[in-house]
């Protein structure tokens, strides 16, 4: 079994186990600190990774993800799900050519949006061909990478639930092997989500909701998408704030067991 084939196998595991949290680092450092404090998979953030290239959410390029991707998998011993917005193109053939890209970097599960960046949703028929052609993609892999179709509908200003849950369904059937709608702020609407598919359902992490809530409403695995991220540089602007208002060098004063989480340097396992 090669590097690759066990961190998709292990990845597919999970989806069967118990509920699990899949955190989103931005970059190296931050995906071997959170596979120090014990995480079992990542997946990567969109907008966290535009950020370390000075962008907004959407401002990357299919190549520099690919580069990204191929970093986060060096990185760690864990498995790399990774955001791959619409597909970098509104075509099936786009889908598809993207998930061969980031699975020859390491990547061993990926998510598709049905929303493109021009400001619209693709039509359900367009928006399923794009999930069967991520699925066929996935089937000449060789190896079981683990295919998330997303149902964008909460986060862009159109909170129809019972649309959201027949492109959810529609995804199951074309062959996504979990399912995600991003922005679910309620118990009852994670739960109705969950209960009308049979395939595992990712949920955003929703700050006003404990974690054992989300998971009692059906969610089997949890992201935080780029909230990670501006947790890190939220500390880090009130720090810098600080500094320039008050002459308050004491948040400098932080320090990270860095020789404990970073002690072995065997980038190969």
């Amino acid at each position: 079994m090669t590097r690759q084939e066990r961190k998709a196998a292990e990845f597919q595991a999970l989806h069967a186990g118990e509920a699990f949290v899949i955190p989103n680092p931005w970059d190296a450092g931050s995906a071997r600190v959170l596979e120090a404090l014990g995480f079992e998979a990542l997946a990567t953030t969109s907008s966290g990774f535009a950020f370390t290239l000075g962008r907004l959410d959407g401002g990357v390029t299919l190549d520099e993800v690919v580069d990204h991707v191929a970093m986060l998998d060096v990185a760690t011993a864990l498995p790399v799900s990774v955001d791959l917005e619409n597909g970098y193109g509104a075509e099936p053939a786009s889908v598809a050519f993207a998930i061969a890209r980031v699975a020859e970097a390491g990547a061993v599960g990926g998510s598709i949006e049905d929303y493109d960046p021009d400001g619209h949703l693709y039509d359900l028929p367009h928006a399923v061909e794009r999930i069967e052609a991520a699925v066929e993609a996935v089937r000449g892999l060789g190896f079981p990478f683990t295919l998330t179709a997303r149902a964008e509908n909460h986060i862009r200003g159109n909170p129809d639930l019972e649309d959201t849950i027949a492109r959810l369904r529609a995804f199951e059937e074309a062959g996504a092997d979990v399912l995600y709608a991003p922005g679910l702020r309620s118990t009852d609407e994670i739960r109705a989500v969950c209960q009308a598919v049979a395939r595992p359902v990712n949920v955003l992490a929703v700050p006003a909701l404990a974690l054992a809530e989300i998971v009692a409403a059906g969610a089997r695995r949890i992201s935080v998408g780029g909230a990670l991220t501006w947790v890190a540089m939220r500390a880090a602007a009130d720090a810098a704030t600080a500094l320039r208002d008050d002459g308050d060098l004491s948040p400098l004063a932080a320090r990270l067991p860095l020789e404990q989480w970073f002690g072995s340097e065997d980038l190969s396992r």
